[in-house]
Formats: structure tokens, sequence, C-alpha cells
């Protein structure tokens, strides 16, 4: 069996990786399963210079899943190099990057930091999920124009890029063309959906910035969507979904619907094995379905009409 994959010019060894935000800045799940043996780390989101993130409360549990509001606290692009990059160096992990940026400027300027990497990091993930300062605070992603200006920005890292998107956008597949023809070699679908939760003894909001991205099992339907709508509507983009995936048959349906690869994110919190566990079961289930290369299930629902 083949689990072998692509991801634009990227060739992972299987398609399971961590998702950023949930796995820590370096090795930190080392303690709990091999890294190595991931398709991929992506790292938390790093902006060029080091940064506090939100107020606490930062994290809620809610039915099916989690509401955060940590607000992409980091250390920074440089800080990340000299202190966390060589443990997963060691560790013999694949890496994605992630950065971020409230102009673009930023995103240049973390990008730019990155052109010194190691060749470990084998792409960049352009969060686009952040404020723009240049746009009323508006996010980038969603506007097609400015995830396209942050994506051109991020060139200078001089890898390839992975434009991560959010759902709160009424044309998904349109501001993934944007990222595309920007230089996006995939899209990284998708990033939480906003959400709020109110402490109703007290009667306030429950996180310290009020509103949080929800993520988790709850999210798993509106992330096959978005894989699958993209897919329909730009058949030439190479896809990374994310989104509730915590074992094989949610992986494979995210498949199914047109990613690449999958990340696996909040189950990381409840079970720090969840990638590795993740991805034993999908080996499982190609076997038991004789699936003998993985890329034959990608965008096999395209491919048959439904049930």
């Amino acid at each position: 069996m083949s689990l072998e994959t692509r991801v634009g010019s990227v060739v992972l060894a299987n398609p399971v990786m961590t998702a950023s935000g949930t796995a820590g800045h370096g090795a930190e799940l080392g303690a709990f399963l091999d890294l190595a043996a991931l398709g991929g780390v992506v790292v938390k989101s790093l902006s060029a210079r080091p940064w506090p993130g939100n107020p606490a409360p930062r994290v809620h549990p809610v039915a099916a899943g989690m509401l955060n509001s940590v607000g992409l606290a980091g250390p920074g692009v440089d800080a990340w190099l000299e202190d966390d990059l060589p443990s997963l160096e060691r560790a013999g992990a694949t890496v994605v990057a992630s950065i971020w940026g409230r102009t673009v400027e930023e995103f240049a300027r973390a990008a730019e930091a990155l052109a010194a990497a190691p060749p470990c990091v084998v792409a960049v993930e352009v969060n686009v999920s952040c404020p723009n300062l240049e746009q009323s605070r508006s996010m980038f992603a969603h506007s097609a124009e400015a995830t396209a200006a942050a994506v051109r920005a991020s060139a200078s890292c001089g890898r390839p890029r992975w434009a991560k998107l959010s759902p709160n956008v009424p044309d998904l597949a349109e501001i993934a063309s944007a990222a595309i023809a920007a230089g996006a070699e995939a899209v990284t679908l998708v990033n939480t959906v906003l959400g709020l939760a109110i402490d109703v003894e007290r009667r306030v909001p429950v996180l310290g910035a009020v509103r949080g991205g929800l993520s988790g099992r709850a999210i798993h339907p509106v992330a096959v969507r978005a894989v699958y709508d993209v897919r329909a509507a730009v058949p030439g983009a190479a896809i990374v979904g994310v989104g509730g995936v915590h074992d094989g048959p949610s992986a494979v349906e995210l498949l199914l619907a047109g990613a690449s690869a999958v990340q696996v994110g909040t189950a990381s919190f409840a079970d720090p094995r969840a990638a590795r566990r993740v991805l034993e079961d999908l080996t499982l289930w190609c076997a038991a379905h004789g699936v003998a290369d993985v890329e034959e299930l990608v965008s096999a629902a395209h491919r048959t009409g439904p049930a």
C-alpha cells in the first residue's frame, strides 16, 4: 500500500499532518508519537515579531468541539528558528511553517525571515485569518484581493506556499482562486468558524476576546463542504483538508471531497497521540477497502453520483 501523497510540488510520506495552533511551536508532541512518521508537522502561526495574543480566558469547551481566542500568540520567526525548530529537525519531522501578519508588509517580513530555514521546512502556510490593519481590521481571508496580496508578499520565503482560508465568507471558491493565482500552490480548508459562548450565570461572554473560533468535530461537515466546493470550482488547486478529523473515516471523507492531505487539530488536545492514531486508522481503512494507493481516494466523490 502506498500512502505517499503530493500537495502541489511537496511530496509527503503520508497524508496526515498536525494542524497549526494545536501542536505547539516545536517538538512538544514528540513525547507521545514519532513526529517523523507523520506526513508533516504544521507549527503554530508565527509573526515577524513576538506577539502576546488575546486576554484570558482563551479557550472554552463546547459541544463537539471548542472555542478559542488565543490571538496568534507566539515568539516571532527569529526566536522560533533559534529555539524551537532545532528540536523538530532532530526529530526528523517534515515541517510546515505557518505565518501571519496584520499588514501585507508584516507577511513579507515573516516570510523573508523564513528564507534562512533549513531544508526540513518544506512549505509555508500563509494564515490569512487575521485582521488587516490596512482595511479597517477586516480579515485578510474575507477579501480575495487582500488574500492575494498576503500570498504574493510571502513569496520571499523561497518555499511553496499554502494559503489557509476562512469558511466565514460568501464565496470561498473566489478567494481560493485568488490565492492560487497569487502564487499559492495549495489552499488549506478550513480555519475555524466564528462563534461565541455566554456564561449564563454571570451573563457575560466566556472568552476574554468575546468571540472565538469554533473547531473540532462540530465543523467537520463545514470543512467537507468547503473542500468539495473548491475542488469542483477550482479543479487544479491542491487542497489540504482540516476540521474535525479524529479517525480514519473522517480523514477519508476529506480526501474523497478533494483534499490531498489532512490535518489533525482539536483532537490532539484530548489525545496528544491523535495524529498517529488517525494515520494508523487510515491505513487500516485502506487495507480493509482494497485501496492500494491513497491517491485513489483523492476527489473520488466527484467521480460518482450521490448514494
